[in-house]
């Protein structure tokens, strides 16, 4: 998908400014923004900060995850990285940043309700939401899987369908996350490929390959099986009582940033509650388990999170990923 870019400027702000606290006119100036959102949420998340901050110019570029850090390498390279924010799909794209001293602590953020086992110890990035992966099944699968070793039950060969995690990030990141669970780890893999699981690029051909079906189960990421199951699919999500991995959606501020406070102002405003209310109007489940989740989805804390080492899982994904494909082309 192309990069596609917007700009927000005062002209847009109409009444907003009569609405927005008096500490908010203090923040202004332009902010660049760079994000792998889908491009209405990324319009309606900009939409609703400037009228909260109705002094700031936001230009916003989105893309995927992938070519947004091509185009940001590039920058770069050339000595002049243009965004102020980035907001992107998961914390590894993050972590190689951090390392290399490309983004700015910022201990001035206001985590609201953000649970701290989902808070990154150097404050150089922030979880904005929980996209989980979890299992996606037919009505009339042979049983309704509980756990992830129910996906090894022999009544499930050759009947699981999951995305590659070399074509979907959430995937990748799945893939680490059971590598990295001591009850899980590369035996329950070996067990899940010996019984016949096959990989179908991303998540979307795997909703298709259930609810047409064709395959009785799915490893999926929760929204696109939820969202559809309420249109009348014949599907079930279920959110495994082991746990489910995520992709948090971080966002963080570049060290070379032109206009800190309007960023600090905007991470402070996707944490508020009225950042995370609108990300469950987006159909996302928020960071903050106090904010009430979009339809369809169960109390978030009854969700079992599997835990991530994000700066492990980014220096060994490369072997990660060579593993598995190794082990499927067996």
């Amino acid at each position: 998908m192309a990069l596609q870019r917007r700009t927000l400027g005062l002209a847009a702000a109409g009444f907003a400014a009569l609405r927005t606290p008096a500490l908010a006119q203090g923040i202004s100036g332009p902010l660049v923004l760079y994000t792998s959102q889908l491009e209405p949420d990324a319009a309606q998340t900009v939409e609703a900060f400037r009228a909260r901050h109705p002094g700031v110019t936001v230009e916003w570029i989105r893309a995927g995850t992938g070519q947004i850090m091509t185009r940001l390498r590039a920058e770069i390279a050339a000595g002049s990285p243009r965004p102020d924010v980035l907001l992107l799909a998961d914390s590894l794209t993050f972590e190689s940043l951090r390392a290399e001293g490309r983004l700015r602590p910022s201990p001035e953020v206001q985590l609201a309700g953000t649970p701290p086992a989902q808070v990154e110890a150097s404050r150089a990035y922030f979880a904005t939401k929980l996209i989980t992966t979890g299992i996606v099944h037919h009505a009339r699968a042979p049983f309704a899987p509980k756990a992830w070793q129910d996906l090894a039950d022999p009544r499930a060969r050759n009947q699981v369908a999951m995305p590659s995690p070399a074509v979907s990030g959430a995937a990748a990141i799945h893939l680490t996350a059971l590598a990295q669970n001591p009850a899980l780890g590369w035996p329950f893999i070996e067990r899940l490929v010996a019984n016949g699981v096959q990989a179908r690029g991303g998540n979307g051909p795997v909703l298709q390959a259930v609810a047409g079906a064709e395959r009785a189960f799915g490893i999926a990421i929760d929204y696109l099986p939820i969202r559809e199951a309420a249109r009348g699919a014949p599907i079930r999500f279920v959110f495994p009582e082991d746990g489910v991995s995520a992709i948090t959606e971080p966002a963080a501020i570049l060290s070379t940033t032109r206009n800190a406070p309007a960023a600090i102002a905007f991470l402070d405003f996707l944490l508020a509650r009225e950042g995370q209310a609108l990300a469950a109007r987006q159909g996302f489940l928020p960071i903050d388990p106090e904010t009430a989740p979009p339809a369809g989805f169960p109390d978030p804390r009854s969700i079992r999170i599997m835990p991530l080492d994000a700066a492990r899982a980014a220096a060994e994904q490369p072997d990660l990923l060579r593993r598995f494909a190794t082990l499927t082309s067996g």
